[in-house]
């Protein structure tokens, strides 16, 4: 028998050999259906669709109500994709909304001049200042849980109010307000707001430049979660940080960068909000940690961690986008979004049990 002959030997028995019946065939809709993003991704194309025929009289599809949704989204998706680590992480921080009203207040208060009760520092010193002050923040946040033991829900909540206070207490005593404009004169603010507070016209509407950092941040977190051994140290850590532990996963060390992490993404959008409309509130961010939250639920991250998409969480912040954008183009009342907030919750949690159950199964 010649080598031709016993190639075409061998290849007729693999051909004739049955499928291994262990290894089971799934298709492309099962393996679309176990990715934690598909939620939002349904949630989005649902949402956007219902406003599009409901609101379609309203210009709710023009390039208007598209910057403004987007516009709007950004903020919110920025610091959803740094929760969304943190809670894969199997932590929580309630404190990210205050942390950013801390900052941008601090931002204000160390550029301002000293006739209006500011310290009148250079700008960049200022802004490094300002950035030491969220990251030390979030470091303390991070070593607070790893040190004491307690849930950082307990934590970040005493947190919430502590710099939430800082944020009226100290503007207030130097000040005597709680809101600070004139950034826009600061020597240097310019470059500043051309790279965090701009806006890109096109098709006659503005797109703020925000949205940019918003898919800067989303992309940069995804591919640190899907492709860098970091990424995989917040899933197993998230599911079980006993079992990482002992495997050498640096436990403490991970959790208080990731804490660190939501208070850089607070003070981006402290710094984006204050470059871009040129003022800053202490209560500006309240209540926005909750939304963040709630996107990242919605974008497939379990409240239990080990589990969820930062890609999802974005999007779970276009959802919230576009159903505050649609009831103000339809004329709806504003308080029926609180009833979709807790609703959408309820919900984005029971689809994502399901989700994650069934591609546990498989």
């Amino acid at each position: 028998m010649t080598e031709t002959d016993r190639k075409e030997v061998e290849e007729t028995r693999q051909e004739a050999a049955p499928a291994d019946e262990r290894v089971r065939q799934v298709g492309l809709g099962a393996r679309l259906a176990g990715k934690p993003a598909i939620g939002a991704v349904l949630a989005v194309i649902i949402v956007w669709v219902l406003f599009a025929v409901v609101a379609f009289d309203n210009n709710f599809v023009s390039m208007a109500t598209t910057a403004a949704i987007l516009n709007r989204a950004a903020p919110l998706g920025i610091l959803a994709v740094a929760v969304a680590l943190l809670m894969i992480g199997g932590e929580f921080d309630l404190s990210v909304g205050s942390v950013l009203g801390f900052s941008g207040m601090a931002i204000m208060v160390l550029v301002s001049p000293s006739a209006a009760g500011g310290l009148a520092l250079p700008l960049g010193l200022a802004l490094l200042i300002a950035l030491g002050l969220a990251v030390l923040a979030g470091f303390l946040n991070g070593v607070l849980v790893q040190t004491t033991k307690l849930p950082s829900f307990i934590i970040t909540l005493g947190g919430l109010f502590v710099f939430r206070g800082l944020a009226i207490a100290i503007p207030r005593t130097m000040t005597n307000r709680t809101q600070l404009g004139g950034f826009d004169d600061i020597p240097g603010s310019g470059a500043v707001t051309d790279v965090f507070g701009a806006s890109i016209g096109l098709g006659g509407a503005n797109f703020d430049i925000s949205i940019l950092w918003w898919v800067a941040f989303a992309v940069s977190a995804a591919l640190v979660l899907g492709r860098t051994r970091f990424g995989n140290w917040i899933f197993g850590v998230g599911g079980d940080q006993d079992a990482s532990r002992n495997v050498g996963v640096p436990v403490s060390g991970l959790k208080v960068a990731l804490f660190i992490f939501t208070a850089f993404a607070a003070f981006s959008v402290a710094l984006i909000q204050v470059s871009g409309t040129g003022t800053a509130d202490s209560l500006r961010g309240t209540l926005i940690e909750l939304q963040a939250i709630i996107a990242a639920v919605v974008g497939g991250v379990l409240l239990t961690g080990g589990y969820g998409s930062v890609v999802g969480a974005a999007l779970g912040a276009l959802v919230f986008s576009m159903v505050q954008q649609g009831i103000i183009v339809t004329g709806i009342d504003g308080d029926w979004f609180q009833v979709f907030v807790g609703g959408i919750l309820v919900l984005a949690v029971i689809f994502n049990n399901a989700i994650r159950k069934r591609a546990q199964r498989r």
